[in-house]
């Protein structure tokens, strides 16, 4: 398959995922199957077929110029991408799934979502903060502190 592509393809499914994740509190179970572990599988399993595959790269992990070198190549750098897209779309649904697990309501995950998407790890710091906002806000609005 042409890079062009298995990039277009990888981009589908991570954005049908990201929609799903938008409809879970409406569809938590397909959403948790399908966003949280189904497409991410496949996404992982392009991944490692990229990086399995022959390819004529050079470059590696041991400096910033080496990575710089190896993501010079289509098959590397189309490899990094859906690297990106399978574990910010599983984090995605993990925050998805534990926000429910803890009775926090959805409007309070939603915002993190397009963090998730677009900046991986400050979107899980955002999670966390809005999530912790939210048990501050219910424990305030419902009358109980926490334990000191």
């Amino acid at each position: 398959m042409p890079p062009e592509t298995a990039f277009s393809l990888a981009g589908l499914l991570a954005m049908s995922g990201w929609l799903l994740l938008l409809t879970s509190p409406w569809l938590p179970t397909l959403s948790d199957k399908i966003a949280g572990f189904l497409l991410p599988a496949l996404l992982s399993l392009g991944y490692v077929a990229l990086i399995l595959l022959p390819a004529d790269t050079t470059g590696g992990f041991n400096s910033l110029a080496s990575v710089k070198t190896l993501f010079s190549h289509d098959q590397a750098l189309l490899a990094g991408w859906v690297h990106f897209l399978a574990f910010d779309l599983f984090i995605g649904a993990w925050a998805c799934r534990s926000a429910r697990a803890k009775g926090i309501r959805f409007w309070w995950v939603a915002p993190s979502l397009p963090l998730i998407f677009l900046f991986g790890p400050a979107g899980l710091l955002a999670y966390w903060a809005l999530s912790a906002i939210s048990r501050l806000a219910d424990r305030s609005h419902h009358g109980t502190s926490s334990p000191a």
